[in-house]
């Protein structure tokens, strides 16, 4: 038995919740990651995992053997990394999850730099603005901008955003360009973004001399994508909040005219957030170190 991988095999299963998450995420078969946890079971001599034919359940045994041995793993891992950067060839593979439209904008057209920086590190971006389980999906981090809640997350400030408020030069002939927010409630037609989590829309935001407003008025139709958001926007089908990156290209072609510009919302926080119970090996912390440097210049759509 290969003990090193029959415990990461078994960390995974813990982590992912069943043996098929696991067996993707470590790309091998689900009967080989099976017949690995088994066999670290027989070289212990107890059972770590409780097995029914729908669901994983860790035992309390199998719970601390996890702790302890994850430590090692660690250990381990800080090893592998210490040579190399001694070598200067970070290496590795980094499974990043961030929103659509940040990925179009932002970091797509960026990453050219790092991986020139770093050539051996290997990435994979699962692009979504809905939220991932980062222990269960294996990520290492996401980049997500809003109000944090899980508090059992680390997050660093990686920048903020502008929003603006904005819509065709066709729907503002059509339904005139409003003076004032409260404008939106009378007779305009409204694009939500819908929340990928619960389904509510945001509601408009804007401020003022640090005074804020909110307007809740029934949307006309309502995205929970951020690229198809702006798509209806650019369709004319109403008017749109939305970040300055997003909209940049468009608005210097005339697509899109901001609106409302006095009452622009507060800026928009963005983080980078990784699980605080996980090994934060070399290659994440090199690529958030690089995020902090080049994101916030870029989230402001400079």
């Amino acid at each position: 038995m290969d003990q090193l991988l029959a415990i990461r095999a078994f960390a995974r299963v813990v982590e992912a919740g069943n043996f098929t998450r696991a067996a993707d995420s470590l790309d091998m078969p689900n009967a080989t990651l099976s017949k690995l946890v088994q066999e670290l079971e027989a070289h212990l001599g107890i059972r770590l995992l409780q097995r029914t034919t729908r669901r994983v359940t860790v035992t309390a045994e199998g719970r601390d053997y996890y702790e302890k041995a994850l430590r090692i793993v660690r250990d381990l891992e800080d090893i592998d990394a210490s040579f190399n950067v001694v070598s200067s060839r970070l290496r590795g593979h980094l499974r990043i999850d961030v929103g659509g439209s940040t990925a179009r904008d932002v970091l797509i057209p960026a990453l050219p730099d790092f991986l020139a920086r770093y050539p051996d590190i290997r990435i994979d971006l699962g692009v979504s603005d809905r939220a991932v389980d980062l222990i269960s999906d294996n990520v290492d981090c996401v980049i997500r901008g809003g109000p944090l809640s899980d508090s059992s997350l680390i997050a660093r400030h990686i920048g903020n955003a502008t929003m603006i408020t904005c819509a065709t030069p066709g729907y503002l002939k059509a339904f005139g360009v409003p003076a004032y927010p409260d404008e939106l409630k009378n007779g305009h037609r409204l694009i939500s973004y819908l929340s990928p989590q619960s389904g509510r829309p945001f509601p408009f935001r804007f401020m003022r001399e640090g005074e804020r407003t909110e307007i809740k008025s029934e949307h006309r139709i309502g995205v929970n994508e951020s690229n198809a958001h702006l798509a209806a926007a650019l369709a004319g089908l109403g008017i749109i909040q939305t970040f300055t990156y997003a909209t940049a290209e468009a608005q210097q072609r005339g697509a899109l005219v901001e609106i409302l510009k006095p009452w622009r919302p507060a800026a928009y926080p963005f983080h980078v957030v990784y699980p605080q119970n996980r090994h934060v090996t070399q290659r994440l912390r090199v690529f958030i170190d690089w995020l902090i440097a080049v994101f916030p210049q870029r989230l402001r759509g400079v």
